[in-house]
């Protein structure tokens, strides 16, 4: 991560204005002509790397992926001047959080950080979908759907029956909504529950997964980065619905469809988003969002399928 992001505005300069000696000048334009110029930056680990930013064209943004520091507004015409630290080696992206255009998620460029071996980045860890093994790929339809929109309120008044088994970390990543509505319809434990108790059950085992916070959370990272492809109400027709068809041959993902989505584990949910889907048009957020803002992210995609308390 980054240790420090020190963020000055600069006075109004001249677009084309040299930069000073030891800053790099960074000029941003929509994916379609150009986008980040330059796009890779070297840096090193301890030494403040010096970035003065200006727009070609539109309004863009610049921020770092997987750092909390806010993004930085890039005007046309003006310069704005960012100070960066970077306490580990690596290859850190960055990249534009304003919907400039259809292909505004192309708008990324890389910053190679060097350090000495004593700072050498540590290897990763497979993501959850591949140690569960999981195709997201493929087609995965729910086997059961409930009737109406299960309500985890309601949920909770069975709560007390649940075997502590469903109540971990684990099984929610690892199990669909559809599957955990079986496993629970096999459980002698809640044979007293009717259909649509065990779905208002699924719910709050979903709710359970998650906080108020991380609900607000998940919400402004996908207006953010989804809704404009997927719509804001996850119907799959946001704004540039229609050009990632013409793209990709296929609409982006319709978030409020039972049939598809309750047949989606969490930990499918995450493949998609750190991998990006292949021939989709969907592209990767894996080098850009954390760990928990994928959590968040996706504990509030369940929102288009349960009455989820904030």
């Amino acid at each position: 991560m980054i240790s420090g992001v020190l963020i000055v505005l600069a006075a109004p300069l001249a677009a084309r204005a040299i930069g000073a000696s030891g800053t790099i000048e960074i000029h941003g334009r929509m994916a379609e002509t150009g986008g980040w110029s330059p796009s890779v930056i070297k840096a090193n680990t301890g030494t403040p790397l010096h970035l003065r930013l200006t727009s070609d064209d539109v309004m863009h943004s610049f921020a770092i992926g997987q750092n909390d520091a806010p993004p930085v507004d890039v005007l046309p015409g003006q310069m704005t001047e960012v100070t960066l630290t970077f306490d580990k080696p690596g290859t850190y992206i960055y990249y534009c959080t304003r919907w400039c255009g259809p292909n505004h998620w192309r708008m990324r460029g890389t910053i190679e950080v060097t350090g000495n071996d004593s700072t050498s980045p540590q290897p990763g860890t497979s993501p959850l979908y591949m140690k569960l093994n999981l195709d997201i790929d493929a087609a995965h339809p729910a086997s059961v759907t409930p009737i109406g929109i299960p309500d985890a309120q309601h949920g909770v008044e069975f709560s007390t029956l649940l075997p502590a088994s469903y109540l971990t970390p684990d099984y929610y990543r690892s199990h669909s909504p559809a599957q955990a509505y079986l496993d629970l319809s096999a459980d002698p434990a809640l044979s007293s529950l009717s259909g649509t108790d065990l779905w208002d059950l699924v719910a709050y085992l979903w709710q359970s997964n998650t906080t108020p916070e991380g609900l607000a959370e998940g919400q402004r990272l996908f207006a953010q980065n989804c809704a404009a492809c997927h719509g804001e109400t996850g119907g799959g027709n946001g704004v540039f619905s229609a050009y990632i068809k013409a793209l990709a041959g296929k609409t982006p993902v319709d978030f409020s469809d039972p049939a598809t989505r309750l047949g989606a584990a969490p930990a499918l949910l995450q493949g998609k988003i750190l991998r990006g889907g292949m021939g989709t048009g969907m592209p990767s957020w894996g080098p850009i969002l954390t760990d928990q803002e994928t959590w968040d992210l996706i504990g509030y995609l369940y929102t288009f399928q349960f009455k989820l308390s904030p």
